[in-house]
């Protein structure tokens, strides 16, 4: 992936925390701001809380990166990618992407709603087969 390029066709400005901060979401999948700040603070050890939390709005507002809200827990962050939903294990916290079929959500909506999804934010808790198998 070409953070730099990502970066750019957004407007905003290439520095090393905003590549690394893509390079640590991209590892991770899915990272909340601890664990974000945590491991950036190894590489960049002067950043404060409040810029990584700006550098990562500033990424949301441009639709680079997405805040995934999983209730009772802390939001989780991702680097956008093709529509999904997320499924969460409750007992050991494991979080992944499943593609779904959107067109599908959308054509359950109720006939005659004038509405045209432009979003979607899902997250199925339960627990996964490896819980299960325990």
């Amino acid at each position: 992936m070409n953070y730099e390029q990502l970066l750019r066709e957004r407007d905003l400005k290439v520095t090393p925390q905003r590549l690394g901060i893509l390079t640590l979401m991209h590892q991770s999948g899915h990272i909340s701001i601890e664990d974000l700040y945590v491991k950036i603070s190894r590489q960049f050890s002067s950043i404060s809380l409040a810029t990584l939390y700006k550098n990562v709005h500033a990424m949301i507002e441009t639709a680079l990166v997405k805040e995934v809200k999983i209730p009772n827990m802390k939001s989780k962050y991702e680097i956008i990618k093709a529509p999904h939903a997320h499924l969460f294990c409750t007992q050991c916290g494991s979080f992944e992407d499943v593609t779904v079929p959107m067109e599908e959500i959308e054509a359950m909506l109720p006939h005659g709603i004038q509405f045209k999804p432009t979003e979607s934010s899902l997250v199925y808790s339960g627990i996964c087969e490896a819980c299960q198998n325990k």
